[in-house]
């Protein structure tokens, strides 16, 4: 297993930024892939960035590309979202999951964490 705990959620202006992490534990961590996803509310969950277990490479939403970037730091079993440029529209619980192959866009994810607020004001 790969218990995940994300943390660096809270309250951010319009425009503004926060960095997300995501703590895991488990020897096999270096062979997971991570991604984000959020939840808004009254809507479905959405992907928002994944990267693979090497780091090499990344995937993004089309509504964060260029504004959001996923990383990690596989000697600290961390995975991060660097989120820039923060929107009223990125208000959501983000959470973080990690997963041993396929498609990381997609939601069959199989270890989530509990989640972490962000709420951006206008």
């Amino acid at each position: 297993q790969v218990p995940v705990v994300e943390s660096g959620g809270g309250l951010v202006q319009a425009g503004g930024s926060l960095r997300l992490s995501c703590a895991a534990s488990g020897r096999t961590f270096t062979t997971y892939s991570m991604g984000w996803f959020r939840q808004a509310p009254g809507k479905e969950r959405e992907f928002v960035a994944a990267i693979t277990w090497s780091g090499g490479s990344t995937y993004y939403a089309d509504s964060v590309k260029g504004r959001f970037t996923i990383s990690r730091d596989n000697a600290k079993n961390t995975v991060y979202l660097q989120m820039n440029s923060l929107k009223p529209e990125d208000t959501a619980v983000y959470y973080c999951a990690a997963r041993a192959g396929g498609r990381l866009w997609e939601e069959d994810y199989a270890y989530w964490g509990q989640g972490t607020q962000v709420t951006v004001s206008s």
